[in-house]
């Protein structure tokens, strides 16, 4: 079971994975947990957009960019909240 996604140095660990390849490339989908301590440096990280992504525990390793994104909650920024991110993630062809 995957449990860690990376990108570019920022560890997650994570809910939910799941891989395919799409014409060649990884596309990888994952949910995880922000805590609102946390939302500031999740939501500056994926502003970027494109990161070097790592799956230790599969041994891959890409640069990929967002094609989905989404939150259960907006509302972060109060205290003591919890959001479910989901990610998707397409390898950048080379």
């Amino acid at each position: 079971m995957v449990n860690e996604l990376i990108l570019n140095d920022t560890a997650i660990k994570i809910d939910h994975y799941y891989e395919e390849k799409i014409n060649n490339l990884y596309r990888i989908t994952v949910t995880f947990k922000v805590t609102s301590a946390d939302y500031h440096d999740i939501t500056t990280l994926l502003y970027k957009g494109t990161f070097d992504v790592k799956i230790p525990e599969r041994k891959l390793t890409f640069r990929g960019s967002i094609q989905q994104y989404s939150t259960s909650v907006t509302n972060l920024y109060e205290k003591d909240q919890v959001g479910e991110y989901k990610l998707s993630l397409l390898e950048t062809s080379h």
